[in-house]
């Protein structure tokens, strides 16, 4: 029975943060082997940009966070969802396809839906820990939605919605990572025969203001290791400069996974990068705080909106449901309370023992490798069952 798509598609695909550029490029790298003719625009990053999607804005230009930031560029983000609306209508694509981001996506997803499109949702938002109120629109909008958690399934059970559990994409990249010996990578990278530990303070210019501060403090107590920053490819260099000066901090651009398949421990800001370094089996401090007036008014609301749900915000101890790896968020987050758990991930060999078992059972709860080939067949499937052209206008 032929139930193939017809070759030559046009994808319009809107990711905004650079975790959304990575699993995007890898889901287009697999798209394109159901189709080979397809046509890719969108919204992403460098990542989206090497497997050929044309792109139209980079998600650096994109990234405002918490609420009161939100508010503060309000124009900026209305000017770039209109700008979006047009250029969709203007593009006429088969699908579009959403990943993640879901204060810009899901004004998309509603537009869209009523212009007649055909839209696919991967990487659910949070609504478990934000606004469950949103799985309604998502019902109303999204015609399939891929998650990578496996308690995201039940969660939208509950609401009488079925989506699809592709399992988590990093699975995939982390697998096919094979990298070079610590002493090559530490000559490559002029670093020090030292220990190291991986500093992830964020991509976007609010989290590394906010983050590398309190990480070089730490920095300074622990002189017999290495402190070596994920340089984040969307992050400009002079982001770090003020914290090179450090005599045992160092940087490596566009290399984390890299940096971390060599990390003796991790000092992690709150987000993917918490996920990764865990599949790397790199024992870890989730770090998060917001600073300033905004960010304090931000942080304020992200608590009560959240706090009663959730009993943590690290994405692995969500998905083991327990605290496997500490986190210290907001006033608990110092150079003082950062060495202390430092110090017992370096020096207590039962605690790093015990995170690193709890980390071997995360591949089996995340469904193992093969998310992109995954969610490109659910993608394809769709497509073949639904083949009616969208009304453009």
């Amino acid at each position: 029975m032929h139930n193939e798509i017809d070759i030559g598609m046009k994808y319009y695909v809107i990711a905004g943060e650079a975790s959304g550029d990575l699993h995007a490029s890898n889901l287009i790298k697999s798209i394109k082997l159901n189709d080979a003719s397809a046509e890719f625009r969108g919204w992403g990053g460098d990542l989206m940009q090497q497997q050929g999607v044309n792109l139209v804005k980079h998600y650096r230009d994109l990234a405002f966070m918490g609420f009161a930031e939100v508010i503060q560029h309000l124009p900026e983000i209305l000017r770039n969802i209109k700008f979006c609306k047009n250029d969709i209508l203007t593009y006429k694509p088969d699908v579009l396809i959403l990943v993640d981001y879901p204060g810009f996506n899901l004004r998309i997803a509603k537009f869209a839906k009523k212009a007649g499109f055909k839209i696919v949702y991967y990487v659910s938002p949070q609504v478990w820990a934000w606004k469950a109120s949103r799985v309604h629109l998502i019902k109303e909008v999204v015609d399939k939605m891929m998650v990578i958690f496996p308690f995201e399934k039940s969660f939208y059970k509950k609401y009488n919605y079925d989506v699809e559990f592709v399992g988590h994409p990093l699975l995939d990249v982390i697998s096919k990572s094979p990298y070079s010996s610590l002493n090559d990578f530490q000559k490559a990278n002029n670093l020090p025969d030292k220990p190291i530990i991986a500093l992830l303070p964020g991509s976007r210019h609010q989290e590394i203001q906010n983050m590398l501060p309190v990480m070089r403090d730490t920095a300074l107590a622990f002189p017999n290791y290495q402190f070596v920053i994920a340089g984040a490819p969307s992050a400009r260099k002079e982001w770090y400069g003020d914290f090179l000066n450090t005599p045992n901090i160092s940087i490596v651009y566009d290399k984390t996974y890299e940096l971390l398949s060599h990390s003796f421990a991790g000092l992690i800001t709150s987000g993917t990068a918490t996920m990764e370094a865990a599949l790397w089996g790199v024992p870890e401090v989730i770090c998060y705080r917001a600073k300033g007036l905004t960010g304090t008014i931000s942080y304020h609301l992200a608590k009560q909106l959240i706090g009663k749900k959730l009993k943590f915000i690290g994405i692995v101890n969500l998905v083991m449901e327990k605290e496997v790896v500490k986190e210290l968020i907001q006033h608990e987050l110092t150079a003082e309370n950062l060495s202390l758990e430092l110090k017992k991930l370096t020096q207590d060999h039962d605690y790093r023992d015990q995170i690193i078992s709890e980390y071997k059972l995360i591949n089996e709860k995340l469904g193992g490798p093969g998310a992109s080939a995954r969610a490109a067949k659910v993608i394809s499937d769709f497509l073949a069952t639904t083949k009616t052209p969208p009304i453009s206008s």
